[in-house]
């Protein structure tokens, strides 16, 4: 016999697996467009677009990745403002 504790246990359990296996997908599949954008580095391509999307899809889900998200725009506006101030 079960009673309504052990279905919140199971529930809570549940949740947990689904938790953890999303933040693992998205550890793949941003870490894989984090890492293709460094090889756009070297090969031709916009890596300076496709670095800041995997970065983004990073902080989905982890707070490191939302504080390098943020370092990466600030540095993008500080070098737009310099561009801008010299036209």
């Amino acid at each position: 016999m079960t009673t309504h504790d052990d279905k919140s246990t199971v529930a809570n359990g549940i949740d947990m697996l689904l938790k953890n296996a999303k933040r693992m997908i998205v550890l793949v599949v941003g870490g894989t467009v984090v890492l293709a954008g460094i090889a756009l580095l070297v090969l031709p391509g916009p890596a300076f677009i496709v670095i800041p999307a995997g970065l983004a899809i990073l902080a989905t889900e982890f707070v490191w990745a939302k504080r390098l998200l943020k370092k990466v725009r600030d540095s993008a506006g500080d070098v737009g403002r310099m561009i801008k101030g010299k036209d």
